[in-house]
């Protein structure tokens, strides 16, 4: 009987060892499953984004919402002041406070996405653009993806926050010099104007793009502890293909001249 009793103990002593660390185990799995899966939709869009690729319209079975948090500085001296704060929604249904614009299709999601995080206005002034896109993953089981009607079932799937960052190389000047003093000469100037033109230029070809992914998307559409950064720069031109519209695309395969 005391054999007995002391084997019972150690079973007993396991047991409870492996059922508390079972928990642990699960969300080890459930971290690396959700890393697999924003790796994989990372590509996805990275590739997309820097092709400046069209007709991606099964993105609009994921993109739920995307939103442009805007800000215009305006020029004063010594510096900038800031305007306003102007939110813009994009829903496949409509887009405020800009009508016209729904994410219906791949460009119009892409374009998006591509938004630059500056804008030059009229003179002199910028815009400052903070984009973030509400997405449910591309990757995962396929019992989860479109067709799935049911709410219930596409809950299951990892949802995370997409925030990308579209920038001119250099656009902070680091690699501007300062203008020549006066009375510098003839050839002082002419230098710096053709560096100048040579940094447009360059500036115009060559941009730093960043997609920040936080996940999971929490009830409140906060991103939850998990975070990761992809960047990548990417040589041609941004265009706005459409004027007056708030979609942009790269031409990756043609070089302009800077302005």
């Amino acid at each position: 009987m005391i054999e007995i009793a002391l084997s019972l103990a150690i079973i007993a002593f396991a047991l409870v060892a492996i059922i508390g660390i079972l928990p642990f185990g699960m969300n080890v799995q459930k971290d690396n499953r959700q890393e697999t899966i924003i790796n994989q939709d990372a590509t996805v869009f990275m590739n997309a984004v820097r092709n400046g690729e069209r007709g991606l319209d099964d993105l609009t079975n994921y993109v739920m919402v995307i939103s442009n948090y805007a800000r215009q500085y305006n020029f004063r001296p010594g510096g900038y002041t800031p305007g306003l704060w102007d939110i813009r929604s994009y829903t496949p249904t409509n887009s405020t406070p800009f009508a016209g614009f729904p994410i219906t299709n791949g460009n119009s999601i892409l374009g998006l996405l591509s938004t630059p995080r500056f804008v030059p206005l009229q003179g002199g002034a910028i815009r400052s653009n903070h984009i973030v896109a509400f997405v449910r993953s591309l990757s995962g089981p396929a019992s989860e993806k479109f067709p799935q009607n049911d709410s219930t079932v596409r809950q299951l799937g990892l949802s995370y926050r997409l925030q990308p960052e579209v920038a001119a190389f250099g656009t902070n000047n680091t690699y501007l010099p300062p203008p020549p003093a006066a009375g510098a000469g003839t050839n002082a100037l002419t230098a710096y104007t053709n560096y100048l033109a040579y940094f447009r230029t360059y500036s115009n070809n060559l941009h730093d793009v960043r997609l920040t992914f936080r996940w999971p998307l929490l009830p409140t559409g906060q991103g939850g502890g998990n975070r990761q950064v992809y960047r990548t720069l990417v040589s041609g031109p941004l265009t706005n293909d459409l004027p007056g519209s708030p979609f942009y695309f790269f031409q990756p395969r043609t070089f302009v001249k800077g302005t």
